[in-house]
C-alpha cells in the first residue's frame, strides 16, 4: 500500500506547487526589501519636475497669464531682456516643439513672457502666430524662484490647466526631449 516510489513522487509534485505558488512572493519580497531596481530604460523625464507644486491663481491672482491657461496647458518662454537671437532661436524652439505635438498641438498654448523692453510685432506677427505675448514683473520674479538652481536660466515653463507649474525645461534641451516629455503628459492628462 505505501509504495515508496510513489511517496517521493507525491512529495516532488507538492514541492513543485508549493514552488510555483511561493516562488513569485519570495522573488517579489527580495527585490523589495534587497533593494533591487527593475525599471526600463528610458523612460525618465527630460524636464525638471518643479515640486514643491505652486499654483499662480494662489501665488498670483492679478497675472495677465490666467486667462491662458484656463482651456489649454501653456508652455511659456520667459527672457526678461531684449529679443535678441538667443531669444528668437527660443520662440522658434517653442513653436517648433507645438508643432511636433501633432493632433494634441491644440493642447498647448505658446506665452512669451518678455520684460521692459516690448517685442518686435513684426516678427512676432510673421514668423509666430498665434504666440501670446505678456510682461509681468511679478510672474518674472516667481519663475525666477521655482527655476531648479541647478539649472540655467531662460528656459520654459510648463503650466497645467489649472494653474499648476508643473515643469522647467532647460533652454539648450533639444526639441523632441521636450516633446518626450508633453506627449507623456498629455497622454496621461485628462485635463486641457
Amino acid at each position: 500500500m505505501n509504495d515508496p516510489a510513489r511517496q517521493r513522487a507525491g512529495r516532488l509534485q507538492l514541492l513543485l506547487v508549493a514552488a510555483v505558488f511561493l516562488g513569485p512572493l519570495l522573488v517579489a519580497a527580495w527585490m523589495y526589501y534587497g533593494g533591487a531596481s527593475v525599471q526600463p530604460p528610458g523612460r525618465t523625464n527630460h524636464g525638471a519636475l518643479l515640486e514643491p507644486i505652486a499654483n499662480l491663481a494662489e501665488e498670483l491672482p492679478d497675472s495677465a497669464v490666467h486667462a491662458h491657461y484656463q482651456q489649454s496647458w501653456v508652455l511659456l518662454y520667459s527672457h526678461d531682456t531684449t529679443c535678441d537671437v538667443t531669444c528668437r532661436d527660443a520662440l522658434y524652439k517653442l513653436r517648433q516643439s507645438r508643432l511636433m505635438l501633432g493632433k494634441e498641438m491644440d493642447r498647448i498654448a505658446r506665452v512669451f513672457l518678455h520684460g521692459h523692453t516690448p517685442p518686435d510685432t513684426v516678427f512676432l506677427a510673421e514668423e509666430h502666430a498665434g504666440l501670446v505675448t505678456i510682461e509681468d514683473g511679478s510672474l518674472t520674479r516667481l519663475l525666477s524662484n521655482k527655476k531648479p538652481a541647478d539649472l540655467p536660466a531662460n528656459g520654459y515653463y510648463l503650466i497645467d490647466p489649472h494653474g499648476n507649474l508643473v515643469m522647467y525645461f532647460r533652454p539648450d534641451l533639444d526639441p523632441s526631449e521636450m516633446v518626450d516629455d508633453l506627449k507623456r503628459l498629455l497622454k496621461l492628462s485628462r485635463i486641457g
